[in-house]
């Protein structure tokens, strides 16, 4: 039973996900438009519609607005570059061929910037179908129709706002950290010499700026998905918190592959003695789990800005960091009476302590508070400057909210 408790609540989880949402919304998208276009047009089988419908439908409102119009745009002159030729020479391979180069050369001149392969695409698609449609008429209807349908798809049923699966991919992130942190220290307190893990730790932190530019990719997703979307709760600063939190902890990525790094060329000069004298090593592994625990509850931090989570996280980023500050301070005083002893390594010695001072650097709490207000009023002024009527009309509409909610409490408390 526990199994297929697992296994259940796997599949739920996964039934959330951004690729399976937005396959069943093409889907169902598509299926749609055929049936409007059946339903519309004397086309025995419009595919051009449900094709029109899967190209237009994205995974957020704000890509379906920016993109449709281009998306409709490199179809329509897909199609139409395929009624002509489809009149004139018909299908074989030298026409097939000279139509793709029009296609692609058509997608330059009117501007559908990515998607001029969905020019050709779809000019090769309606001259294989030449039969099913008698007119070009009657395929720049299908392809209408389909646009309209993906359209109004969206906009009837509000893609979800993917803030959750993002947060879930940048606590992830962190938990990578956390634990390479945790394995560091573990490796700083080993008393065994040499040290034989230490080039897997290195290769570990070097793969997290592969994992970081995937959760910059769920980020983004997740961005548009809060632009003009009306599900979405405070959505300039839901984007900001994320995106300067993120930021932060690619900083932090780099610097823990910088200080793995000096941790392994201290260990390759330490052949018959462990890494830390057994005076510093402790200490050192205190302040490696520390930093570890800071950064896991820097994560919640950005991930949960609303709600008790958000302050509860915050208590717990201070006293970690505060006891990392603390534990920094306890191993440079160890370091320090014990340079005599190694003088030509004292440069990675301050090397590591300086790293540790840039991480506690980037997760201090009030720098954070700062950026953050910088940010929120730097966006704000870009959008104000480039979008002055919309601006206008958002603020009007934030205070006759206001407005609106004081008189319901007012009538109602």
């Amino acid at each position: 039973m526990p199994d297929v408790s697992e296994h259940i609540a796997g599949l739920a989880k996964r039934g959330s996900e951004p690729v399976v949402v937005q396959t069943l919304r093409s889907t169902a998208a598509a299926t749609l438009a055929y049936m409007a276009a059946r339903w519309l047009t004397d086309v025995t089988a419009p595919l051009l519609a449900p094709l029109t419908a899967l190209l237009v439908v994205q995974v957020t409102l704000f890509a379906t607005i920016t993109t449709g119009v281009r998306r409709v745009n490199a179809v329509v002159t897909g199609v139409l570059l395929a009624s002509a030729f489809s009149a004139v020479v018909g299908l074989s391979w030298w026409s097939l061929g000279l139509l793709i180069l029009a296609a692609l050369t058509a997608g330059h001149l009117v501007r559908v910037s990515e998607f001029v392969p969905e020019v050709a695409i779809s000019a090769m698609l309606v001259l294989g179908v030449t039969q099913v449609a008698e007119t070009a008429l009657d395929r720049v209807v299908e392809t209408v129709i389909g646009a309209v349908v993906g359209l109004l798809f969206n906009l009837v049923f509000i893609p979800p706002v993917w803030v959750r699966s993002a947060g879930e991919d940048i606590e992830e992130q962190a938990r990578r950290m956390r634990q390479l942190l945790i394995r560091l220290s573990e490796e700083a307190d080993e008393n065994d010499s040499p040290h034989p893990q230490l080039p897997d730790k290195l290769e570990e932190a070097r793969q997290l700026d592969h994992d970081v530019a995937q959760v910059d990719a769920s980020l983004t997703q997740a961005e548009e998905s809060l632009r003009f979307n009306p599900r979405a709760k405070e959505p300039l600063l839901t984007r900001i918190v994320l995106r300067t939190g993120l930021d932060t902890l690619e900083v932090c990525a780099v610097i823990l592959r910088t200080m793995s790094r000096n941790i392994s060329d201290l260990a390759a000069r330490r052949t018959d003695e462990p890494l830390f004298p057994d005076d510093v090593a402790p200490a050192m592994r205190e302040l490696l789990t520390n930093l570890a625990g800071a950064v896991d509850s820097f994560a919640t931090l950005i991930t949960s800005q609303v709600s008790s989570a958000a302050d509860e996280a915050e208590a717990f980023l201070e006293v970690e960091l505060e006891a990392a500050r603390i534990s920094r301070e306890h191993v440079a005083k160890l370091l320090l009476a014990r340079v005599q002893e190694h003088p030509k390594q004292w440069q990675w010695h301050g090397s590591l302590l300086a790293e540790v001072d840039r991480m506690l650097e980037e997760l201090d709490i009030q720098k954070r508070s700062t950026n953050l207000a910088a940010e929120l009023d730097r966006v704000s002024r870009e959008e104000r400057e480039q979008y002055p009527r919309l601006y206008r009309m958002r603020r009007r509409a934030q205070r006759l909210q206001r407005r609106v909610k004081r008189a319901w409490q007012a009538r109602t408390g």
